[in-house]
């Protein structure tokens, strides 16, 4: 259950790239606040801007207008942001060189920390990472990334995330490489990551119904805005934007079953 800590906060914030006729307004005016260890998904389909937003929350971007504050603070230096901030991104190979191994890629995720442990102790919290995901150490001793499936990358990024333990976890379209089974495990191992390190999720996602599951609170995003926000169950069941309906449409009827199932099953008798 998340706290009264805020995480993220946005006040009228705006990213435009472009000029003149060209100009894209990829975020638009936005306000919001995350609190600590509170699941958040930004949900939207392509171009609404919520990779944008997200790299905004990275320190990747700064918005040309409004204020953007990280534990109420402006994002000054990227190396000590990433300290606590970090990302899991749908491509899993874009992610790691191709020329070097699996291990020593995992052992460079010590660099961004203040203060580097032993290199025993490295070695050590990167077998511990491989076995949380479950994967056993020997099973990528001496492997690059491309002899690997993308399942087993997209753990390899859940690792890197055990072994730097961030307080925030930055995830976009983490799962959407992946078939449903792999899809399942990597949200548990999520979900397993959240609790141990009593995380701040923020899921960027274009599936609603996914978002459903694992979220506190859904942001829905189009062209550039937060159209609706709110808890799950009220924007699911009561959606006040044609976009939230337009994003419904496309989720399978079973889970639109499920949803409805799920809030009668909670209407006190």
């Amino acid at each position: 259950m998340h706290n009264d800590v805020t995480i993220f906060s946005a006040d009228h914030i705006s990213c435009t790239f472009g000029s003149g006729k060209k100009i894209v307004r990829a975020v638009d005016d936005v306000s919001f606040s995350i609190a600590s260890e509170e699941i958040v998904s930004l949900v939207g389909g392509s171009g609404c801007g919520k990779s944008v937003l997200a790299k905004v929350m990275l320190g990747l971007i700064q918005p040309q207008t409004g204020k953007f504050l990280y534990k109420g603070k402006t994002i000054e230096n990227q190396i000590k942001h990433w300290r606590e901030v970090q990302s899991v991104f749908q491509d899993p190979f874009s992610c790691f060189n191709q020329f070097f191994t699996i291990r020593s890629q995992l052992k460079d995720s010590f660099n961004v920390m203040e203060k580097k442990p032993s290199n025993k102790e490295m070695e050590d919290r990167v077998d511990q990472a491989l076995l949380a995901v479950n994967i056993k150490p020997p099973e990528i001793e001496g492997k690059y990334p491309f002899e690997l499936s993308g399942g087993q990358m997209q753990r390899m990024l859940l690792a890197r995330i055990f072994i730097l333990r961030p307080q925030v976890l930055i995830a976009d379209e983490p799962t959407s490489m992946v078939d449903a089974c792999v899809r399942a495990n990597i949200l548990d191992y999520l979900m397993k990551l959240k609790e141990e390190l009593k995380m701040t999720i923020v899921f960027i996602t274009h599936d609603i119904g996914l978002a459903y599951y694992v979220s506190d609170r859904l942001f829905i995003m189009h062209k550039g805005k937060i159209v609706e926000q709110g808890a799950p169950d009220d924007v699911t069941l009561s959606p006040k934007s044609e976009h939230t309906l337009q994003l419904l449409d496309d989720i399978p009827d079973i889970h639109k079953e499920w949803i409805k199932g799920r809030a009668t099953s909670t209407v006190p008798a």
